[in-house]
């Protein structure tokens, strides 16, 4: 999506008459439906001045297209300044430039990684080369037309503030300048040089409009990737924040020691990359011969790569590789270089069938490794046993004399690439007040369906696309056909529906068996995987009245383990109990509504709350 589109000779008169920033920013509003705060208008009135003398040169056609604030397909990501324009070989160019109002920067030891004054305080942040770059590789990687068109897209980095100095041109920095080259102060004329090799005609075909009206590729499921990834071939690009949090876990692996533990935090919510990143330090750290493992509490996340693996690997090699959260009950201290714990919202205190085992999985999990990297989003617990919340991973941590650092995940990679939807769900369910009070400008499918039936003949037409589409539900519904494969559990009769659970057939692999679009997911077997489409089954558990989202536990069936033991809960504490259970069943279901890639479909069985949800899109 384009926020702002001109040719040369427009942009050229909206600076020069002094509204070049309020259109961007009318623009931005009016078409990501978003606000921004005054210091990024600020930067666009700074930025495109600079832009403006560049482009002054007669060898650069008025006729060129200028595209600001460009958002990548199915990312949150945006590309400062792109120039559009033929070559004198005729072939079609994207010239992509990241623009930085940064003064200086320190140097990091870490690959691709500076130390600016971002955001009201001295930040690590990918250096702009890089930062260029991946943008570019990222639109190369999700639009068709690129390639199918043959236009060539050439990064930069224009860094109009900043003098030339030891830092941001070091040769730390060299590989990843090579690939995008780097423009300082008082270099507007080596930075229109660069544009000039390429730009020499006009944009008489509409480039960037055909970019962005083209057809989005297949998004990449992190699962179909691992075998590409064992085999050492990048399949993500890391970006911003991800880079940034990739580059430090590799650094803290190799400093970390039996005399002195590191651990690692990270924050991120759904869709922004956490288990791309864990998966992808898996493999790297692996490579350079560390003891590394890939924990997860819940199963279905290491069923699934482990499935993947099946026919690449021997089997010692992929169990070797994942394991669950409650196997380091026994494991000696500092056994591991590095364990990466994903979901870590999930860990338990106890483990073993009856949960009579161990002291406490965060604490075994940084006794038995020097370092620990925890991803985890604390408004993903679902279930009242899950204990992992940034202060008791910093306690356990701290028991055990470990440096602790926190880090956060923000780029959105799901749904829609859209934080907008995110914030929008928060709003509906009730969870946090937001600003995002309608769907406008996320870009996200989101559909509201009069009857299950409906619903079931959008994912299964979906479903015929690419088998990445899937039916899951709020667990109302009791697990009859474990014991009597005859019979459905998911029956809701007054639309003649009924669908059985996945557990007994698929088990964890439930999301990617190519039969089990037949049968209804929860949230046991799909948390921390991903669909293109996700339909959603909103039971009695979640209902409105008058405007008001209410939750009632005993609507959950009684084989639902998530809040097992609840009445005693609320015998106990009414107030604090009352508000854990309305987190976790809200939580439940705003995690069931960020599995979808591209949309969520859903179905409420209450009457006013389908009526609710229909008058909010």
């Amino acid at each position: 999506m384009i926020v702002y589109q001109a040719t040369k000779a427009s942009f050229s008169d909206d600076v020069l008459n002094d509204r070049i920033e309020t259109k961007i920013h009318s623009f931005f509003k009016q078409n990501l439906n978003r606000k921004t705060g005054l210091q990024e208008v600020l930067s666009w009135k700074n930025s495109m001045q600079y832009m403006d003398r560049v482009l002054n040169d007669p060898a650069i056609p008025d006729t060129c297209g200028v595209s600001i604030e460009f958002q990548i397909p199915q990312t949150s990501n945006r590309i400062d300044f792109i120039l559009t324009g033929r070559g004198v070989d005729e072939k079609e160019y994207a010239v992509i430039i990241e623009l930085k109002q940064w003064s200086e920067a320190t140097l990091s030891t870490k690959d691709a990684v500076v130390n600016s004054f971002v955001g009201g305080r001295i930040r690590e942040c990918t250096h702009p080369s890089y930062q260029a770059w991946s943008y570019c590789a990222l639109l190369e990687n999700f639009n068709e037309t690129i390639e199918k068109d043959d236009i060539q897209v050439k990064p930069c980095a224009y860094l109009h503030n900043y003098e030339s100095d030891d830092v941001i041109a070091n040769q730390h920095y060299l590989p990843h300048i090579e690939k995008a080259p780097l423009f300082l102060k008082g270099e507007a004329i080596k930075l229109r040089d660069f544009i000039k090799q390429y730009v020499k005609y006009g944009d008489d075909r509409k480039i960037m409009y055909r970019i962005d009206q083209g057809r989005i590729r297949p998004s990449k499921m992190l699962a179909d990737s691992m075998v590409a990834l064992l085999n050492g071939k990048p399949e993500f690009v890391m970006i911003d924040d991800q880079k940034v949090i990739y580059e430090t876990v590799l650094q803290l692996s190799a400093k970390a020691s039996i005399n002195q533990k590191e651990v690692l935090i990270v924050k991120g919510g759904p869709g922004t990359g956490k288990s791309v990143v864990a998966v992808n330090l898996l493999v790297e750290l692996t490579n350079r011969g560390l003891l590394t493992k890939y924990v997860s509490k819940n199963a279905a996340p290491r069923a699934v790569y482990e499935s993947k693996l099946t026919g690449s690997l021997k089997k010692s090699v992929i169990s070797n590789l994942f394991g669950g959260s409650s196997a380091y009950i026994e494991s000696k201290a500092n056994q591991f270089d590095t364990l990466i714990v994903d979901e870590a919202h999930r860990l338990n205190e106890k483990s073993g069938l009856y949960a009579n085992l161990g002291t406490n999985q965060i604490k075994e999990i940084i006794n038995a490794s020097q370092c620990s990297v925890f991803f985890l989003d604390e408004d993903q617990r679902i279930h009242l046993k899950d204990i992992g919340s940034i202060n008791e991973i910093r306690k356990w941590a701290d028991f055990a004399g470990a440096n602790v650092e926190e880090m956060e995940l923000s780029s959105q990679f799901r749904c829609g690439g859209s934080d907008g939807y995110i914030a929008w769900l928060d709003h509906v369910l009730q969870l946090r007040e937001t600003a995002n009070q309608t769907l406008a400008g996320t870009g996200y499918e989101f559909k509201v369906f009069d009857s299950p039936i409906a619903l079931r003949n959008a994912i299964l037409e979906k479903n015929l696309i690419n088998n990445k589409a899937r039916m899951v539900a709020g667990y109302c519904w009791d697990w009859k056909s474990k014991n009597n494969p005859a019979v459905d559990d998911v029956i809701i009769p007054e639309f003649d529906f009924s669908m059985k659970w996945n557990l007994a057939s698929d088990g964890s692999l439930w999301i990617i068996s190519p039969q089990s679009v037949h049968e209804i997911g929860c949230i046991h077997t799909c948390q921390g995987l991903e669909v293109d489409y996700i339909g959603v089954i909103i039971g009695d558990d979640l209902i409105v009245r008058n405007g008001e989202v209410i939750t009632n536990p005993n609507k959950r069936s009684k084989n639902d383990s998530s809040i097992r033991g609840y009445k005693k809960l609320l015998a106990q504490d009414p107030i604090d109990g009352a508000k854990t259970l309305d987190m976790i069943i809200k939580n439940t279901y705003r995690t069931l509504m960020t599995r979808g890639m591209k949309g969520c479909y859903i179905f409420c069985t209450d009457k006013e709350t389908l009526e609710y949800f229909q008058s909010i899109i």
